[in-house]
């Protein structure tokens, strides 16, 4: 079905996707492959270095990485041994796993040479055998830490993250406007939709489609019968052709299901379909993919480069999804969006919420080539306060400016900073 979904990028409207010439060819010369070869060359495309290490001329030794706390707020503050200084904040779920960034983690990093950034988010895996904790446990302190270090080199260099790692191909990224709502009747979550897209000026909304027990202990639940029926044709037909729509079922449904409603999706124009099977059962996910021409992506849960190249080579997914929180910071993200171009696939990375996600995010798409069409929004609330000098970090039709300053591009308040304390144990 590979030829029919391209036909069906290629069909699902201008705002739904612009679908990149270099993937075409990309594909081209991926279809003449066979899997052996497809994997050596995914593995050669991992072995590439990301971090320009060219713009620093002398070593940048980083002497402390130091994990801050006030309450539930964590950061993570980085100097140098010669005094440059970064800062990051933290995922809400630090409070969490904080042990295993002070024990598995802080210690590697101390009297490393920055610029060898690629090579020990590499060693890291290895050391302590950290691969056990393989996944969020070890992905998101291991993010927390990375984006302090790329802050530091930031200012170092007077370059922005995202200069620091490739060519600034989306000064502005165009977001989708992310939805939940899973557990209420059909009438209350048409509403709440209604009122998320129109807080914000988006051309683009993801649902939620099928049912997940996260918010009852009831193990027999199954959410409002036929709902996810009904809401998919009544939302294309509240915002019509203009808007891009896309649903995630977050691994709900079995084969058989996935494909049932991956038919009703492909019948009401909907861009793509996530997670229609469990992450990790890729044979299932091949297998819908198959059988659909709606481009089916995965990779939010994602862990593993062997994962993604497993899914890429089978030709199993169009879109890869990696979270830069989980799965490990935005060197790895980029990778992974590498291994897709190659083979004519898009990138959407997942968008964790809270802190400054939606800043982080739109530092990992601004140098991605083969970006989709609109990217994971979840609103600009924060705890954080913080300075902006080269966005104001706004929606401008259905867009958001990647700040351009150094770093992160952003300065939080002092006074903030200073609340937190630093965790020893």
């Amino acid at each position: 079905m590979k030829s029919s979904r391209r036909a069906f990028l290629a069909t699902a409207g201008a705002a739904a996707w612009a679908f990149p010439l270099s993937n075409v060819s990309s594909l081209a010369v991926a279809g003449s492959m066979d899997i052996q070869e497809k994997h050596a060359r995914l593995l050669e495309i991992l072995r590439q270095p990301v971090l320009k290490r060219e713009l620093f001329t002398s070593p940048i030794v980083i002497k402390s990485v130091e994990l801050l706390r006030w309450d539930n707020s964590f950061l993570c503050r980085v100097r140098s041994a010669d005094g440059a200084e970064g800062i990051s904040v933290a995922h809400s779920d630090m409070k969490k796993l904080f042990p295993i960034f002070l024990n598995n983690l802080q210690p590697f990093f101390i009297d490393k040479d920055a610029r060898e950034l690629d090579l020990i988010l590499e060693k890291i895996y290895v050391y302590g055998f950290n691969f056990r904790f393989n996944g969020i446990a070890l992905g998101l302190p291991l993010a927390t830490i990375e984006f302090a270090i790329l802050d530091m080199l930031g200012r170092i260099a007077g370059r922005s993250m995202g200069q620091l790692l490739g060519e600034i191909v989306h000064p502005e990224v165009p977001v989708y406007i992310a939805t939940e709502w899973r557990e209420q009747p059909l009438e209350e979550t048409v509403e709440l939709i209604k009122k998320a897209v129109a807080e914000y000026d988006v051309r683009a909304l993801k649902i939620k489609v099928g049912y997940l027990m996260f918010m009852t202990k009831d193990m027999y639940a199954k959410g409002p019968s036929g709902k996810t029926e009904k809401l998919i044709p009544l939302l294309r037909e509240i915002y019509g052709s203009d808007m891009a729509l896309y649903a995630d079922a977050n691994g709900y449904y079995d084969v058989d299901e996935a494909i049932r409603f991956g038919r009703l999706l492909e019948e009401y124009r909907y861009a793509y379909f996530e997670e229609p099977v469990m992450y990790d059962d890729f044979e299932a996910i091949k297998e819908v993919a198959d059988v659909l021409t709606i481009p089916i992506a995965n990779g939010e849960q994602e862990q593993s480069f062997v994962h993604f190249r497993w899914l890429i080579a089978n030709d199993a997914i169009d879109i890869v999804q990696p979270d830069s929180y989980y799965f490990g910071g935005f060197i790895r993200c980029i990778k992974v969006g590498r291994m897709a171009a190659a083979f004519g696939k898009l990138i959407v990375p997942h968008m964790s919420g809270g802190g400054l996600g939606f800043i982080y995010n739109s530092h990992l798409v601004s140098v991605l080539p083969n970006a989709g069409a609109h990217h994971e929004f979840k609103g600009l609330r924060t705890i954080v306060p913080f300075e902006c000098r080269t966005s104001p970090l706004k929606l401008e039709n259905g867009r958001i400016r990647v700040p351009t300053g150094p770093g992160s591009g952003v300065d939080l308040d002092p006074d903030f900073i200073k609340k937190h304390q630093p965790v020893t144990g």
